[in-house]
């Protein structure tokens, strides 16, 4: 059975309660904290992991709470489940440049509007443009976001593709930590046909201060935090434990 299917199948009873009331959050989501919101939308997704036959190993949740607030989030990326498996293992609220092309599905819609996620157009440069100013923007208040570097997918599995310089000016500009977070075997949850029993693994790294990065341009900024993601896919592909 195809894995998406029978997540949705084993929580079919679930749905209405919990949809439901993710979109109350979603259209009242300036009358509630978000820590209430994110513990909402990461038991969803617990849910679907746990009806998915996965197996997750996950470490580094400690450095996600070292990284204070108001820190920059960047990881490889594998895939839609990512979101999911940050979603569902991150200790704090986060929001997230999204591809414009999520702007409508329900359930990642709602996530959207709960999180202040932003959805970028990658082909419209003064658009693009504005959604790093506006992160920039909330990160300056003590928010976190995630983005994922590559700009699109990895269609080599474990292996990333390019990280654009681009990406890191909100950390650059905000002089604010960086959490680099790495996925293994991510793209096999919904590449793979079938449902049995899979691995997936998401590991948050040491966070990177300011300090650590202070005069260097965003591309060389982009090429340490790869380096550090490359190291740690090194360390752990084929790990099952």
């Amino acid at each position: 059975m195809n894995r998406l299917l029978l997540m949705v199948l084993r929580n079919i009873f679930r749905v209405p309660g919990l949809y439901g009331k993710l979109c109350h959050y979603a259209k009242y989501t300036n009358k509630y904290p978000e820590e209430e919101k994110w513990n909402h939308i990461a038991k969803i997704m617990k849910y679907a992991v746990k009806s998915g036959n996965l197996n997750f190993i996950c470490t580094g949740t400690e450095n996600v709470l070292a990284a204070g607030q108001g820190f920059m989030m960047y990881g490889n990326h594998q895939g839609l489940f990512d979101i999911v498996a940050i979603a569902a293992t991150c200790p704090v609220p986060l929001g997230a440049v999204l591809k414009k092309e999520l702007v409508g599905i329900p359930l990642i819609d709602q996530i959207k509007d709960c999180t202040k996620s932003f959805p970028m157009d990658r082909e419209d440069v003064r658009q693009s443009l504005t959604v790093i100013q506006n992160v920039i923007a909330e990160v300056k208040t003590g928010r976190n976001y995630l983005i994922f570097p590559e700009g699109t997918r990895s269609k080599n599995g474990n292996i990333m593709g390019e990280f654009h310089g681009g990406s890191f000016r909100p950390a650059v500009k905000t002089k604010c930590p960086i959490v680099p977070v790495c996925f293994i075997d991510s793209f096999k949850v919904l590449d793979q046909k079938g449902s049995k029993p899979l691995t997936v693994q998401i590991h948050y790294l040491e966070p990177i201060p300011y300090e650590a990065y202070e005069g260097m341009k965003a591309t060389e900024v982009a090429a340490l935090v790869k380096e550090k993601i490359q190291a740690c896919i090194d360390a752990n592909l084929g790990r099952e434990e």
